[in-house]
């Protein structure tokens, strides 16, 4: 148990009373090695200006440290400071009243200043000064798992493309609910629904249209899903247009503002619309998907696609550090050239010219990139935010 910093306020007070024998100096001169004989020789005390044994001053200071330690902050504290004066000597038999006092405190830090002060039995006051003291947190409890009786949610964007679609059917073989994303094309997210349910198992998939380039229309997909399946778990923003690849001299900004409405505009509405509930559960799975366009060597005519893939990835490492304290992950998957419609204006030649530099040998297949999200989607990553799961074959290294 750690103490409730919360719970502690300015003017708390704690007392420890406390009679000092010989046997506590003898206890403290083994460990400290400190046998001044002023402490432990009462001939030689009685020659001074004492005329009597005086108990080492830190023996009782070191009650202080008690009352910190186990009444005021308690369990949890850390002793950060402290000034002392010794007002007068301690004999023993004494009969010491150590108190300790909030006198302020500090939220953001988690500190405590204390009035430290300690009393005799004739009520003299024998020492006083300040303290600070630390109050720790105690580690983060582990997010609970997934309700058994719940199945978690995923909600994939473009969920009718080459990738899409096989990343829709990996975590349906996970066993998720898919609500699977779609725009324009309705065939192929019914095709991808389709194919779910032929799997073997439980899984459960819907295919919902929505223009995700509106406030509206992001609120109404994750309205749609939760009321499909229920809340959603792990939300995958993978859709994006044509590459649309054009030379600079040649590109307008609708070209760019295309790829930042649909990759980057559209992930941005749906996280804020997933993140209340998964904040609330603790927990929670964002995967975007970027490129290896925005680590290696520029693809010449690609600047648009390229653009919104580098902005889709800087969001998602701003997000991942404010959204890592509720228990949510926000990562990346960047694939490689990947085996898909997306690169069909691509030459033949390019292509295999590209699999032939790459250190596998191949382009990526959308298992590849599947794969990936569900690593990333389970258990299994639960400590990785903010980070970048190449899946290259090794053509970008880093």
């Amino acid at each position: 148990m750690f103490a409730d910093f919360d719970a502690i306020k300015v003017g708390d007070t704690r007392t420890l009373t406390r009679t000092i024998s010989e046997a506590d100096v003898r206890r403290f001169v083994e460990m400290t090695g400190d046998d001044n004989p002023l402490h432990v020789d009462r001939a030689y005390a009685e020659a001074t200006s004492f005329r009597d044994i005086v108990v080492h001053g830190m023996l009782g200071a070191s009650f202080i440290s008690t009352v910190i330690g186990t009444q005021l902050p308690g369990p949890g504290a850390l002793w950060v400071a402290q000034n002392l004066e010794f007002l007068l000597p301690v004999r023993l038999g004494d009969t010491l009243q150590v108190i300790c006092g909030v006198t302020a405190k500090h939220d953001r830090d988690r500190l405590l200043e204390l009035d430290t002060r300690i009393v005799n039995q004739s009520g003299q006051t024998v020492l006083s000064g300040s303290g600070k003291v630390k109050v720790l947190e105690g580690r983060a409890a582990q997010p609970a798992a997934p309700d058994a009786g719940r199945r978690r949610v995923a909600l994939v964007t473009g969920g009718g493309g080459g990738i899409g679609r096989a990343i829709c059917q990996r975590l349906a073989k996970d066993g998720l609910d898919v609500v699977v994303a779609y725009n324009g094309r309705a065939d192929r997210a019914q095709a991808t629904v389709a194919a779910i349910e032929a799997l073997d198992g439980p899984a459960r998939a819907v295919a919902i249209q929505a223009d995700l380039a509106s406030a509206e229309g992001a609120a109404s997909l994750a309205k749609r899903a939760a009321q499909a399946f229920g809340s959603i778990d792990v939300l995958v923003n993978n859709a994006s247009p044509a590459i649309g690849a054009k030379a600079f001299a040649d590109l307008t900004w609708t070209d760019i503002q295309v790829h930042l409405d649909v990759q980057v505009k559209a992930a941005f509405l749906l996280a804020q619309a997933c993140l209340p509930a998964m904040i609330e559960r603790g927990q929670g799975r964002i995967v975007n998907i970027t490129s290896q366009v925005t680590e290696g060597a520029p693809t010449q005519t690609w600047t648009a696609y390229a653009m919104a893939k580098a902005a889709l990835a800087a969001m998602s490492r701003y997000l991942a550090a404010e959204a890592g304290p509720s228990g949510v992950t926000v990562n990346c998957v960047a694939p490689g050239m990947t085996e898909t419609a997306l690169i069909g204006d691509i030459p033949e030649k390019a292509q295999l010219i590209a699999a032939r530099q790459t250190p596998m040998r191949r382009l990526a297949t959308p298992d590849d990139v599947a794969a990936a999200v569900a690593h990333l989607a389970s258990a299994d990553a639960g400590f990785v935010t903010g980070h970048t799961l190449s899946v290259n074959g090794g053509m970008v290294m880093r």
